[in-house]
């Protein structure tokens, strides 16, 4: 049936991964079989959302999407990804002027007319922000389709980039706290309906944060899961142990090594695609690999803190000011330009990570600080770190992830609260912490925020376990890209008592690490 439609149209689905969650009413609207197995169903929803909207599809999706769609009739490719990015999106030009695609890189390179080459000016801003930030990637002529874009393309022509979402912020100062509170409970009461069908079973993914904890407690999972360590320094699974007992439900405690760490990480890299310096990333994946063993759905968090405010540092905005555009460019910055100049071998003028956001930062001149750096996080960090880990370690593990909180309705509701009921002096995320404690205790709801904590500062100065980073970051090949004293002077201050230095080590590492997987 759904190829007889394709044939008729003239319409071919060429790509898509992705979960659309208002897929009833999408079918109703546009006349579908609601009752076709998920995948046909949702392939059937995107040509004929195609054909009933072009372009202004996306603005009826609810969801996770990136996908690719050749239009024989107009003989060309339509390709869009949602409005956060939380599926990645690839295009590439051949010399001869043909568009490679693909949700992963991986596809591209095994195209015709592909040429492999580093893009080595990336690897400059990465010791500075531990991820890939913006549309160009690590191989030369790769782009990433932004979110909140989708690309139009004729045989003989460039790539067309559209942007038809922008996150913008309307601070409703006359609605009350407790009433962001409830309308945030009952937009999630709406959205945890469409994140899953009865037919399926999923579980939650538990740390001992608020996110996690309150997703937990409004949906239908009856088995959370956690990781935690033997050092009790950094385990927050007996936290996590303890909001499930209070929620009544089960937990399976995935036990994270250093010798299993420091072993995935090639794996990680691998299946990335792109080097990734967040440490967590990696107990990300192997929390992912042990939660397939016994289901394939699982909720998780994500969204909330940039959404809502919930990073500590966002509570330094009004200090910061007009300063923001000058240095803030998200979440990370490891390594500073004299840094980079003493360390990197082909340093280059002019290649600076603030130039990233500098468009971003134009249109948000009007935003009070806060919002500018919650913005600034939503656009870039979101993208290149957070959902770049959760697509790539849940889909390599065989599991699936889908994260309610972030939706566009959930966005719609953070642009309006404003920045005195996302922090102040005492908490972060009030308004969302005041809607979570409507589920759980206060204790819970108002728990100091930790982050995903790794001790990968101190597993990494003990000789028992780091010979792998030794072995990359005093190798030729780091040779080929680093000057080796630089490298040598950072890693005996590190093992001499310096452990805030770990993560520029663990930075050259991964990347080093990556480039092994690719490019050896």
């Amino acid at each position: 049936m759904l190829k007889k439609e394709c044939e008729e149209r003239m319409l071919e689905l060429k790509e898509y991964r992705g979960h659309i969650r208002n897929w009833k009413v999408l079918c109703e609207e546009l006349k579908l079989d609601a009752s076709l197995p998920r995948e046909e169903r949702e392939k059937a929803i995107l040509l004929a959302a195609y054909e009933k909207w072009g372009e202004k599809m996306a603005d009826h999706f609810y969801g996770m999407f990136a996908f690719a769609i050749w239009d024989s009739d107009k003989e060309e490719l339509f390709a869009c990804r949602d409005q956060f990015g939380t599926k990645p999106f690839y295009y590439y030009m051949t010399k001869d002027g043909t568009l490679l695609c693909g949700t992963y890189i991986r596809q591209i390179m095994e195209q015709e007319g592909f040429e492999k080459e580093l893009n080595e000016d990336m690897l400059q801003l990465y010791l500075t922000l531990t991820y890939v930030a913006g549309e160009d990637t690590f191989f030369q002529g790769v782009k990433k389709l932004m979110p909140g874009r989708y690309l139009k393309w004729k045989k003989g022509a460039e790539p067309e980039i559209v942007r038809y979402w922008t996150p913008t912020f309307h601070p409703e100062n006359d609605k009350s706290l407790e009433a962001f509170a409830d309308e945030i409970n009952q937009t999630m009461d709406v959205i945890m309906k469409e994140v899953k069908e009865d037919s399926e079973t999923a579980e939650s993914f538990l740390s001992g944060g608020v996110d996690s904890s309150y997703v937990l407690a409004i949906s239908d999972a009856q088995t959370a899961d956690t990781v935690g360590y033997d050092d009790a320094r950094f385990d927050e699974s007996p936290l996590a142990a303890e909001t499930a007992k209070l929620l009544g439900r089960t937990l399976n405690r995935c036990r994270i090594t250093p010798e299993e760490y420091f072993e995935i990480v090639p794996w990680v890299m691998k299946n990335m695609e792109q080097p990734l310096g967040d440490a967590s990333a990696i107990a990300f994946s192997i929390g992912c690999k042990a939660t397939a063993e016994h289901t394939k759905l699982c909720y998780s968090g994500e969204g909330s803190d940039e959404f809502f405010g919930g990073y500590n540092m966002y509570r330094n905005a009004e200090r910061y000011g007009d300063n923001l555009k000058t240095f803030y460019v998200g979440n990370t910055n490891i390594m500073k330009e004299e840094e980079k100049k003493a360390l990197l071998k082909n340093y280059k003028e002019g290649v600076l990570p603030i130039d990233l956001v500098k468009d971003i930062y134009e249109e948000i001149e009007d935003y009070d600080p806060l919002t500018k750096m919650s913005d600034i996080d939503i656009q870039i960090w979101l993208e290149g770190d957070i959902y770049l880990n959760v697509d790539k370690m849940s889909t390599a593990s065989g599991l699936e992830i889908r994260m309610p909180l972030t939706d566009l309705r959930v966005f719609n509701i953070a642009s309006r609260i404003p920045s005195k009921y996302k922090v102040n002096e005492e908490q972060n995320k009030v308004a969302f912490r005041t809607a979570a404690a409507r589920f759980l205790p206060e204790e819970v709801a108002f728990r100091k925020k930790l982050g995903f904590i790794v001790p990968i500062r101190h597993w990494m100065a003990d000789d028992n376990y780091n010979a792998p980073v030794k072995e990359a970051i005093f190798s030729e090949t780091a040779a080929q890209f680093f000057n080796m004293e630089e490298v040598e002077k950072i890693w005996n201050e590190y093992k001499g008592g310096n452990s805030d230095l770990w993560r520029k080590i663990w930075t050259i590492y991964t990347f080093l690490v990556w480039y092994g997987q690719y490019f050896a």
